[in-house]
Formats: C-alpha cells, structure tokens, sequence
C-alpha cells in the first residue's frame, strides 16, 4: 500500500505573506491527517520562507499524538543562520521518522534535482550514520537516475524519493512514455539494490494515477503544491480523500 504524506510548505507560504498565524498550518496538517492521510512532510529552508523552525516543533508533535509519521526535508549541509539551527539539529530536537536529503539552495525556488552519488558520496556518508542514529529513516532526493540510484543503500539509506519533476512536466506536454519508464527503471533498480521507494514533486490526482500504476509497489507519495491547489476548490478533508482514492485504485 502506497502511503499519503502531506507538504504542508503552501500553507505556510500563504500565512507568511501576510503576517500573523492565518491560515493555521498545524490546523491544515491536523486536517489532513484526519481525512487519512499517514503523515506529514516539511521542508523548512535557511531562508525561511514558508516552514519555520518553530513550526517543525508544532507539526512534530502533532504528528507524534496522532501516531503518524513526520517526515523533514532539507539539505544537510546547509548551515545554521539567524533562526534556523541547520537540519540536523532540527531532527535532533523533533526526531522525525524520516528524513528526506535534498540538494537544493536558497536560489531554487523549490527543489529540482538530486543527488550525484558519484560526487556526493563522501560527504552524504557521515550524515546518514548521524541521522540514522537519531531514529530517523533517510531517503536521498534522487533524479531517474538507474546507473548510480543503488548506491544510496552503500551509504546507509533506507529508500530513495524518485524526483518526479520531468514526469510530471511530460504528461503535462502529452508525451511522457520516456519519462515514466525511466522512473519505473529507477524504481527496480533501487529495490534490486534493498532500497525503498518513494516519489515526490508535482505529482496530481492525474499523473499520480499514472506513475502509481506503473510503480504499485511505491512507499510512500509526498505532495503538497497540487494538494493544496485543488483543496482551494474542494477542500483539504475532501482533497486528501480523493488522493488516497488514486492511490486505492
């Protein structure tokens, strides 16, 4: 069964282009997770410009009296500025269930690739053992990569998030065959190699239709952006539905 976790990161973009606590993003994340989604995912970012520090706590907790898992997001490898601790300290202080490695810089205005294995090893190495040893499982933001995806097993993740960005972008164009037989290659390779996997970035109810019947055998979705774009018309409770029926389907 292929598992819902929300990106709460819109919500906290809207309450901080005004100022104050509205929209309440741990009232959204609650909501979310009553409709049945099995978890919550956040990206809290040096400049702060959606998920704070503070919130990471909030949600954390939130999640933690739900039962549900907690999944942070970010570069590692990023360092601490004005109030933001830096990743690790963030998972110290929350202990997530999963930690999600993403290369991205304060000039991306959302992620838009993965690692380079090959480049990257050496120093992603020491930072998995120190997450692992805080009790959070590491998935390594990955392009389609299939050459080099099962190294991330060699340096102690757990599972991979296939970067589903040019996927999403293909079937949006019409012609996306390419695109999602690569993900489904990057998918067998990284599960021949003992990982699991799991799929984020633009996914829709229509492509996320697609991609999960190709890849049934998916861990776990994040998705925020197309969430909560729809749930402006339908509502959260009545949008979380609905995507948990394209991924019962």
């Amino acid at each position: 069964m292929t598992r819902l976790s929300v990106n709460v990161n819109k919500i906290a973009v809207l309450r901080n282009s005004r100022g104050g606590n509205l929209p309440d993003v741990a009232r959204a994340a609650a909501a979310c997770l009553d409709a049945g989604a099995y978890g919550i995912t956040v990206h809290p970012r040096p400049d702060q410009r959606h998920i704070r520090p503070a919130d990471v706590g909030v949600l954390g907790a939130l999640c933690a009296a739900h039962g549900v898992e907690f999944n942070i997001e970010g570069n590692g490898f990023a360092p601490a500025r004005g109030a933001y601790p830096g990743l690790l300290a963030l998972v110290e202080r929350t202990r997530p269930q999963q930690c999600t490695l993403v290369p991205d810089a304060d000039s991306q205005i959302t992620s838009d690739h993965g690692f380079d294995l090959n480049a990257d090893a050496a120093r992603l190495r020491p930072l998995i053992a120190q997450l692992n040893a805080l009790g959070a499982r590491v998935s390594l933001f990955m392009d389609v990569d299939a050459e080099n995806v099962g190294r991330a097993a060699e340096l102690g993740a757990a599972r991979i998030e296939i970067y589903t960005g040019p996927f999403a972008q293909a079937f949006a164009n019409g012609d996306f065959g390419r695109e999602l037989d690569a993900c489904v290659r990057s998918a067998e390779h990284a599960r021949r190699a003992g990982l699991e996997v799991n799929a984020g970035h633009d996914l829709d109810q229509d492509n996320l239709r697609v991609l999960h019947a190709a890849i049934p055998e998916l861990a776990e979705v994040s998705i925020g952006h197309a969430l909560v774009g729809d749930a402006l018309y339908a509502g959260l409770d009545a949008t979380v539905r609905a995507y948990l029926q394209v991924l019962a389907g």
